[in-house]
């Protein structure tokens, strides 16, 4: 949890209040349910709070905006991003129905009311949102597939609406073909060893492929 506060220093008491909880709601729920390793609930806000966050060092969601979080499994990057942007629309979905049971019980032990979840394939989802986030649930070529036609046309944020996504490693061959994808590397803004190799890729909606 102190990490959370050295790199988010103007939390509200609300917020402080989540981001604490959410230690003791994983270790409840990963006890009925394993969605999360055993030596990642040990480290959960390095490994999986802080990491999700790593979004929010690269874009400032504006209230009223939309943002579907794609493969969530146990709630992440969505919840703690909802929890830092009260006033942003997150919709959380993954396929696996065990994992979507654990994210509404979190959800609603936090008392998140800018959330809402469906257990099922992206693919079926009909809306549009201003942004897609997730955490390296496949290669990029085939998550952008995933999500075809579902990035809002209208602008609302400087950055462009399309895919924020956390990824690590050595990127290059993967991205060779999104020439206008952005690279931001968390070890410009978090000093764990964790973060190393660990980036957020935005794609623009208007990729040229």
């Amino acid at each position: 949890m102190e990490l959370i506060k050295k790199y988010f220093t103007d939390l509200t008491e609300t917020q402080l209040a989540q981001f604490s909880k959410l230690q003791e709601l994983y270790e409840d729920w990963n006890l009925k349910i394993n969605v999360v390793s055993r030596k990642d609930i040990d480290e959960l806000y390095l490994r999986h709070v802080l990491h999700s966050l790593g979004i929010a060092k690269v874009m400032q969601f504006k209230p009223g905006s939309k943002v579907m979080d794609v493969g969530t499994g146990g709630g992440f990057p969505g919840i703690p991003l909802a929890i830092l942007f009260p006033e942003t629309q997150f919709h959380l979905v993954d396929s696996i129905g065990k994992k979507i049971k654990v994210v509404n019980e979190v959800v609603a032990g936090l008392g998140l009311e800018n959330v809402k979840t469906t257990n099922g394939r992206v693919e079926e989802v009909k809306d549009t949102y201003d942004f897609i986030v997730s955490r390296a649930v496949a290669q990029m070529e085939t998550f952008v597939g995933w999500t075809k036609g579902k990035i809002s046309k209208k602008q609302n944020h400087d950055l462009k609406n399309g895919i924020l996504y956390l990824k690590g490693g050595d990127l290059s061959e993967e991205l060779e073909k999104y020439t206008s994808a952005t690279i931001y590397d968390l070890p410009d803004f978090f000093e764990e060893d964790f973060y190393e190799t660990k980036k957020v890729v935005h794609l623009g909606m208007k990729f040229k492929a």
